[in-house]
């Protein structure tokens, strides 16, 4: 159970907790060759031949853009968002898309979070190091930060980071 008076900033993650995304990961891995339970961006990183490597990431980035421009704002994400931009709660999100897509989502959502980590600027989840940057930036310690999200590897890059966890 999350005790929130004990929270005094609020990460979240951005597909399918503050906008709904319609990537079919499926499609994606099949497209590229992924194994089941391997990491699409570790795999794509994996890869030896430079050609292959590159047409993997872009093809992964043309999947993102594509879904970008159709993401609108989750009801639930939302709320939340507002409740604690009233309660001036430093709020920031941290997503493993690409900064294009990211951009693409808040803007045409009109999210007022300005802090944001894509994949281009911190280790991707379930790495922690994106998570303990900005509560470092905001003089926190981990513990007093929650992290918002809906995916294993959001729980993982909580627990790792030493942050709240809320499932959405």
């Amino acid at each position: 159970m999350i005790d929130f008076s004990d929270i005094e900033g609020v990460i979240f993650d951005l597909d399918g907790t503050l906008v709904e995304s319609g990537l079919n990961f499926r499609d994606i891995r099949k497209k590229l060759g992924c194994p089941t339970g391997v990491d699409i961006l570790t795999f794509v990183e994996d890869i030896e031949d430079a050609v292959q490597k590159d047409a993997a990431a872009a093809f992964i980035v043309e999947q993102e853009l594509a879904d970008a421009h159709g993401a609108r704002w989750l009801s639930k994400g939302k709320a939340l968002v507002e409740a604690l931009q009233a309660e001036g709660v430093p709020m920031a999100i941290v997503t493993r898309n690409s900064r294009n897509a990211t951009t693409i989502k808040i803007e045409t959502n009109q999210i007022p979070i300005t802090t944001v980590i894509t994949r281009e600027d911190a280790p991707a989840k379930p790495d922690p190091t994106a998570l303990l940057q900005i509560a470092a930036n905001w003089g926190l310690h981990p513990s007093r930060c929650l992290y918002v999200g809906d995916f294993d590897y959001d729980r993982i890059a909580a627990e790792r980071a030493g942050m709240q966890f809320l499932l959405v």
